[in-house]
């Protein structure tokens, strides 16, 4: 059967500062018409950088070898890498389209959802923009969107990531593609929308009997839907084939490792494998410490007392400006954190699982209810004192690299919070006590002075978590702060979390929308629906033996869990 995609020995290179660097190394696959492929790695991989070669998006200053052949129906092949101008464009959106990782960023800000999509109909189909509307409400419809002819009217800020995510995949579909693109689609999304989604383009490409080419750093993502799988790894492909032979029987350590790594599945109170532990032994099974038993100490007195905690935010306003009706983001909720645990906290966008963190913080204020940090309630003390207590209450956001200020170098945000607590004696001391975290979150002391963007995202979540506990914090909020991570990134900063809690002995409350993670992280769990609590218990009852319906739907839609 001819491909209708067929990459052959394709080398993408960069020259920079520090010479010249190869992104993709003599990389060959297929994808054939009503197939998906897989491309699977971690950050850096080349995965990202091989599908932007295929719609001839590289910058300029990349230097590419190799052929991408495009097999359109009744005509001879095309290598994409040799066409340029208006054969490009033509090619690009018509026969071949992308869906893109970050769809807010992809969406211009300032257009409405319905003309950005009615936009690209009227460019490749030369239609009339009555005709245009009519496409893009049906499209609007195919995707799920709720109530298609008002989503042609919004903006991208008034949509919910999932439904942003949507639109996407409807502006990729508009030109009825022969391949579609999908790079990296459901990243940080809810692991129920993440579910949607991939089942939703799965069902386009079945029905269009399209190609498509999903780009993903998670194996469980598509152990349900692909047909192929291609493992990378520094720009190298070092496995391919079905996907449930990758999956079943994988032959690369690398492959091995991504498999692992997942918290999907493994056992509480062990160690999660890492990539190192594979690449380094020759077994399948890592010899080292990353398989040892986690031991922490068993929960003591209350750190966090919650009751009765209320949050609601105005929605309308009467003619004198006075709130006459509400939106109950957090209602009525009560729990308890005790020296030494974990609790999580799990729900979809919108639960208001972030609001409730940043309403212990402080950053958002209480309608009602108290919060009670060591015995003090922290809603009814003076700033004064609150700024004081900050110390003993610290967050790691879900983006590192936002929460970390580009102008200042890792050493200055580090020891900050001492310099603004009045902790230590001086500069030197303070320095010493950061070098010192450093190194425990496996970075070296000579980073100190290099700046956010010189680090990875995991090494910046990293320096995130040391910034954290520089303060020697009693009670910590971990917001989302893994789930955009890459899986392998994921494992060792779960590890890093667990190797922490033993040794500071802190607190925390572990907020996320996957409860894979939380239930390997945590000792309870809360699952929060809509504002309210709708489902508590140990991890192992909540996380095998779910009472409540949503509950069930949450754990249902974590990816691969079978694996």
């Amino acid at each position: 059967m001819t491909p209708l995609l067929e990459l052959q020995q394709l080398a993408i290179g960069f020259k920079g500062s520090e010479g010249f660097s190869n992104a993709v190394k003599q990389s060959s696959f297929t994808l054939h018409r009503g197939e998906l492929v897989a491309v699977v790695g971690e950050s850096g991989s080349g995965k990202s950088v091989t599908a932007l070669s295929i719609l001839g998006l590289l910058p300029p200053a990349a230097k590419v070898s190799g052929r991408i052949l495009f097999h359109e129906k009744n005509k001879p092949p095309v290598d994409l890498l040799s066409i340029t101008g208006n054969e490009l464009r033509k090619t690009r959106g018509n026969n071949i389209s992308m869906i893109f990782q970050e769809p807010m960023t992809a969406l211009n800000p300032v257009f409405t959802v319905g003309d950005q999509v009615m936009e690209a109909l009227q460019l490749h189909k030369k239609i009339s923009r009555a005709e245009a509307r009519q496409r893009t409400i049906k499209l609007f419809s195919q995707v799920r969107l709720p109530d298609p002819e008002n989503t042609l009217k919004k903006y991208p800020h008034q949509m919910s990531g999932g439904q942003k995510q949507r639109v996407m995949i409807a502006m990729a579909m508009s030109c009825d593609p022969s391949v579609l693109i999908a790079d990296e689609p459901t990243t940080a999304l809810d692991v129920t929308v993440q579910k949607t989604i991939l089942e939703l383009i799965r069902e386009l490409q079945i029905k269009n009997n399209m190609g498509v080419l999903l780009i993903t750093h998670d194996l469980g993502v598509v152990a349900d839907i692909a047909d192929t799988i291609v493992v990378m790894l520094k720009g190298e492909i070092v496995e391919q084939g079905p996907a449930k032979t990758i999956l079943s029987n994988p032959q690369h350590p690398y492959t091995k490792a991504l498999l692992a790594c997942r918290p999907a599945g493994h056992p509480k109170n062990k160690r999660l494998p890492v990539v190192s532990d594979f690449m380094n032994v020759s077994s399948t099974v890592p010899q080292n410490k990353s398989t040892g038993l986690i031991e922490p100490d068993l929960p003591g007195e209350t750190v966090l007392q919650v009751e009765n905690l209320s949050v609601h935010f105005p929605l309308k306003k009467n003619i004198f400006g006075k709130p006459i009706t509400y939106f109950n983001a957090v209602d009525d909720v009560s729990f308890t954190v005790r020296q030494g645990e974990i609790l999580g906290l799990v729900g979809e966008s919108g639960c208001g699982k972030t609001t409730l963190g940043r309403t212990i913080l402080q950053l958002v204020p209480a309608t009602s209810g108290r919060i009670l940090l060591h015995g003090k309630d922290i809603t009814t003390i003076q700033p004064s004192t609150l700024r004081g207590m900050r110390k003993d209450l610290q967050v790691v956001f879900q983006d590192p690299y936002g929460s970390l200020n580009p102008r200042l170098s890792i050493g200055d945000s580090i020891t900050e919070p001492l310099q603004v607590h009045g902790l230590l004696a001086n500069k030197k001391a303070r320095k010493e006590k950061a070098i010192s975290l450093l190194e425990k979150v496996n970075l070296n002391g000579d980073h100190f002075n290099r700046y956010p963007h010189e680090f990875s995202g995991g090494q910046r979540q990293r320096i995130c978590i040391a910034r954290a506990l520089i303060t020697d914090p009693s009670f910590l909020i971990f917001d989302e702060s893994v789930s955009a991570l890459d899986v392998s990134v994921q494992a060792q900063v779960l590890n890093l979390l667990n190797d922490f809690r033993k040794e500071f002995n802190f607190s925390a409350l572990f907020i996320s929308h996957d409860l894979s993670v939380v239930h390997y992280t945590c000792d309870r769990i809360m699952v929060m629906q809509k504002g309210k609590i709708v489902e508590t218990g140990s991890a192992e009852q909540v996380y095998n033996e779910p009472v409540n319906e949503y509950t069930k739907k949450l754990i249902a839609a974590i990816p691969g869990k079978e694996l």
